[in-house]
């Protein structure tokens, strides 16, 4: 089987991974809601270190931050006012860390997201991270690109689950992750394989 070149190769965008200190780090969905229960995530928590040692990162080389929830209402696994859709600890927002809730998968929609951006005066370049890698992550990538923003997905940083297909298969978590991140670096933007994969500052 050959490969197929890439959208971003055919158009000349290239796949240079940026430098964590001139990126803008969105940490998507770290809730507690995909460690545990119906909306448990193969490999959430070495995701979630992952994404604690990516913001500690950030944070170190003075990146700007900002924390994205998804907030399904009053009873459900997305409650961000109970403990089940609370940010994880582990990767807590600092006081000044702005929180961004959204109520669909791409975090720029109906939401202040783009806006922030542009009041903290950011660069093109976002490192996203975050739950789930086939729903928020992609389209989140996506919703950038479409803006004119240049995303890198933190692979590492990034978990999934297993789906049924239309066909009544199972679809594995590692085939969806595999999938959703080639999606991204077909078009999107660029894949970071873990968290040291950044350029040092």
């Amino acid at each position: 089987m050959t490969a197929s070149a890439s959208l971003r190769d055919v158009i000349g965008l290239g796949s240079r991974l940026p430098r964590l200190d001139e990126s803008t780090l969105v940490m998507i969905d770290f809730q507690n809601t995909y460690r545990a229960g119906v909306m448990a995530l193969e490999g959430a928590e070495q995701a979630l270190a992952a994404g604690a040692r990516l913001l500690a990162a950030a944070r170190a080389v003075g990146a700007p931050v900002i924390h994205v929830v998804n907030d399904g209402g009053e009873g459900s696994p997305y409650d961000i006012r109970a403990e089940i859709g609370s940010i994880s600890d582990e990767v807590a927002p600092l006081a000044g860390e702005p929180v961004v809730v959204k109520h669909f998968p791409n975090a720029f929609h109906d939401t202040g997201l783009e806006e922030l951006l542009r009041n903290l005066d950011a660069g093109p370049d976002l490192v996203i991270a975050g739950f789930m890698t086939h729903m928020c992550v992609t389209f989140t990538a996506q919703g950038a690109f479409n803006l004119g923003y240049r995303p890198t997905v933190v692979a590492e940083a990034t978990a999934t689950r297993a789906l049924t297909t239309p066909d009544g298969d199972v679809l594995s978590a590692a085939t969806l992750q595999a999938a959703a991140l080639t999606t991204v670096t077909d078009l999107f933007g660029t894949v970071a394989p873990t968290v040291d994969s950044l350029r040092p500052s």
